[in-house]
């Protein structure tokens, strides 16, 4: 069971701050998702592997019990964090079972756990053992809610999703309602063991192509050189299909511009706008005639 250094894969030193190993896990997991990379098997272990060391890193219990115990790689026995015993159902929104061999040897996820929260990623994670026994005990109902996070991409907050998860080998579906932001919260209500209610709030993740800005969108199109020096048309994708945006002549990189209505919905029924940012792009390979060309726009803009 070789030992894996949580610090080294989020590129962090051992004594960054909860705000360092946000930043970095945000940055890695949008660059490996496998939304962004699929097919890519090699993009979808490493995304796996960041998930795990932002679950531990992530969690102060999690992570003061790596500290002093992962280059041994054993919890000795009747600590908090030994196996079947580890104090804390929150894996950062990964399925635990997904882990490597060195996490489970570390905290024992397979067995029994007791106390936290839960997790869900994707809309299928396994919530096994959340009571803990106590619905039985004596004759008594324990009711007890269920909270985890639910994991959705930005296209699926956007469009709305239907999702299934598995709370105590009970599957429960819902329906993520379009324009759902990040930070909301979804009742199921006495849906959880004993009668309680699950409560998911929505964790939306970021996305590759477009940013989130109150009510508005915010994505980058190529537009090669001569289009922005002459005009024209370009086609920019949007959450919702694509749309077409009419590129003024002399238009520079960097300039931004907008396409009414292709934003976020809002509560009203309508929706915000999309920025577009140009980017201004150059071919890398020309041919003879191209190069001749370019050569008497050189020479005639001096």
């Amino acid at each position: 069971m070789a030992y894996k250094d949580y610090y080294d894969v989020l590129g962090v030193n051992r004594g960054a701050s909860d705000a360092d190993i946000k930043s970095a896990y945000r940055k890695l997991a949008k660059a490996f998702h496998p939304d962004k990379n699929q097919g890519d098997e090699k993009a979808a272990d490493r995304f796996k592997e960041i998930g795990e060391a932002y679950a531990v890193l992530s969690d102060p219990e999690k992570r003061k019990v790596y500290d002093q115990f992962g280059h041994t790689g054993q919890v000795p026995p009747g600590y908090g964090g030994a196996p079947g015993g580890f104090q804390g159902g929150d894996f950062a929104g990964f399925d635990p079972s997904q882990f490597s061999d060195f996490f489970q040897g570390l905290f024992g996820v397979g067995g029994r756990r007791s106390g936290g929260g839960a997790s869900f990623s994707g809309g299928q994670v396994n919530l096994e053992d959340l009571l803990g026994g106590l619905g039985g005990t004596q004759g008594r109902r324990f009711v007890q809610n269920v909270e985890g996070e639910l994991q959705v991409t930005l296209q699926e907050a956007f469009s709305g999703s239907d999702e299934v998860i598995n709370v105590d080998g009970k599957r429960l579906s819902l329906r993520v309602p379009a324009g759902t932001r990040d930070g909301s919260r979804l009742r199921l209500a006495g849906q959880a063991p004993g009668g309680g209610d699950v409560l998911l709030t929505i964790r939306v993740l970021e996305d590759a192509r477009f940013d989130l800005d109150g009510d508005d969108l915010i994505t980058t199109v190529d537009v090669p050189a001569p289009v922005a020096a002459l005009g024209g048309n370009v086609t920019v994708q949007t959450l919702g299909g694509s749309g077409n945006l009419t590129i003024p002549a002399g238009s520079s990189g960097g300039r931004r511009m907008r396409l009414r209505g292709q934003g976020w919905p809002k509560k009203d029924g309508t929706r915000g706008d999309l920025y577009v940012r140009l980017n201004l792009t150059v071919p890398s390979h020309l041919t003879e005639e191209e190069k001749e060309l370019y050569r008497k726009l050189r020479d005639l803009r001096k």
